[in-house]
């Protein structure tokens, strides 16, 4: 799964949630169910993990282009910046 599909999983994931409990809680409220509330956003968290856990072809649209090693090798790995001389440590005595 590419960047850009975890987004996609992520967002869809979210709004089916939401969905989901939208229509639980007004299932379980027209019918005086709680269990039905309950059986009904259990259905839907397992859909959406269905739909959205598996790594799916629509979710690799954008897939990454790695740097081929020998052109890896062309160039060095960047070192982190100094930020400037460090501060002396004063010790009391």
């Amino acid at each position: 799964m590419d960047w850009q599909g975890q987004k996609v999983a992520e967002q869809l994931m979210q709004l089916m949630l939401v969905i989901f409990a939208v229509v639980a809680f007004i299932a379980g409220y027209v019918l005086g169910s709680f269990q039905t509330m309950m059986l009904v956003y259990t259905a839907g968290v397992v859909l959406t993990s269905l739909i959205t856990v598996p790594n799916w072809p629509f979710f690799n649209r954008n897939p990454m282009k790695w740097l081929d090693p020998n052109e890896a090798e062309k160039h060095p790995k960047p070192q982190p910046a100094n930020s400037g001389p460090k501060k002396k440590t004063s010790s009391k005595n």
